[in-house]
């Protein structure tokens, strides 16, 4: 085993090298925790602008990083997050999860895939770039948030927001999440899902089990709510996208005494949308079924993400052609998965694609990738500039 925090800077590469310094900083969302300002000195080094772009709507100052090389033509953005999510009881995890670890090859520690080791590629493959192209064509950016694994209320979303109100458009935006599924590159993510929420609250009338007839089960009422919904064919998908699906993620009832009929049950479920069907319609149709069922409910919806779709032009036939001639890979191009940043930026105009390592342990107790996945990601993203940025 080697511990890459106390192992010589010379036996590890500088992605390498780069990942463990970000793994190392407990940057426990919405915490930054020292990642952001050492991705500054490194940028600064070979010639880009960093702002420090800090929100906090949500209660809790939000460190946010825009940073641009070049002063005119098209901007390539890399977008990515500091923060990772909690590590959960440390005592689970083999190797202590900011203690960034090489074992038989894998890198192990909170934030080695999802998204750390991708941030350590982005700015390793710029210094590469810039050296062999101090004067490439169009700008490159970085778009680095600390609020990416919580509300993402002040991360890239406000971020996004100031940049349209200084007239600042993301020709090209890569999103650094985990997007491979059995090797690196072998899956890019060029749209993703919408995400629908809703808070429903069923009302009833409490009584004993003994005397149903002078009580109204809410339980009972929703059951065959939930089984029509459940059941229900939202849409048929698309060349790119699957069916819509509705899942039941909470449900909560009860006193907790036996013989005690509840007078509430409050659930929470979710959309996964394709663009076959607008929120709108999915609000629409859910709450005809409820109202077929002559429920006395409550609900309140929350959009957290339209889908969007980069289908083809310049940035997926890039990093289509960057995989290819690093790995000999033919890409696939997918928009299955759960939401990402990618969902604030895609609704500017931009083409959007998400482009990182194997997400097999992602949020996982022992997160880790394969250690050389990295060189391989930081060619990779190389590569994409040099098809975009000659």
């Amino acid at each position: 085993m080697t511990n890459p925090t106390s192992a010589p800077t010379s036996v590890l590469s500088p992605t390498l090298q780069l990942a463990c310094d970000l793994i190392e900083r407990p940057s426990v969302t919405p915490d930054d925790a020292g990642c952001q300002p050492l991705m500054i000195k490194r940028l600064e080094a070979i010639g880009f602008h960093c702002q420090t772009l800090i929100f906090d709507e949500g209660g809790v100052p939000i460190k946010n990083l825009w940073a641009v090389r070049g002063d005119s033509g098209p901007i390539f953005c890399f977008a990515g997050h500091t923060d990772v999510v909690p590590t959960g009881p440390e005592s689970e995890w083999k190797i202590p999860p900011f203690s960034p670890t090489i074992k038989d090859g894998m890198l192990y520690g909170r934030g080695a895939a999802d998204m750390k080791g991708s941030l350590a590629s982005m700015v390793v493959a710029c210094e590469d770039f810039v050296a062999a192209n101090p004067n490439h064509s169009g700008r490159i950016a970085f778009l680095i948030t600390a609020d990416e694994e919580g509300p993402a209320i002040d991360g890239t979303v406000k971020v996004v927001k100031h940049l349209q109100e200084q007239g600042t458009h993301i020709d090209w935006c890569l999103v650094g999440e985990p997007s491979s599924t059995s090797k690196v590159g072998d899956t890019i993510k060029n749209g993703r899902r919408g995400s629908l929420g809703a808070w429903l609250s069923i009302n009833g009338k409490q009584g004993h089990v003994a005397y149903p007839h002078l009580a109204d089960n809410p339980i009972h009422r929703i059951a065959p709510a939930l089984a029509e919904l459940a059941n229900e064919n939202w849409d048929n998908g698309n060349d790119f996208f699957p069916a819509t699906s509705f899942q039941v993620s909470n449900f909560n009832s009860g006193t907790g005494a036996t013989n005690v009929i509840p007078g509430k049950v409050d659930i929470i479920c979710n959309f996964r949308f394709s663009t076959e069907v607008t929120a709108e319609e999915l609000q629409q149709r859910t709450e005809a079924i409820l109202q077929k069922h002559e429920l006395d409910y409550v609900v309140d919806w929350r959009l957290s993400g339209l889908p969007f779709l980069t289908a083809e032009g310049d940035l997926v036939d890039a990093a289509v052609t960057a995989i290819k001639k690093t790995t000999g890979i033919d890409t696939e191009l997918s928009t299955a998965g759960g939401t990402s940043d990618g969902r604030f930026i895609a609704p500017t105009g931009s083409q959007v694609v998400e482009l990182g390592p194997v997400n097999a342990t992602i949020h996982q107790v022992d997160e880790c990738i394969l250690a050389s996945d990295l060189e391989t990601l930081t060619t990779i993203y190389t590569g994409i500039m040099e098809e975009l940025l000659p």
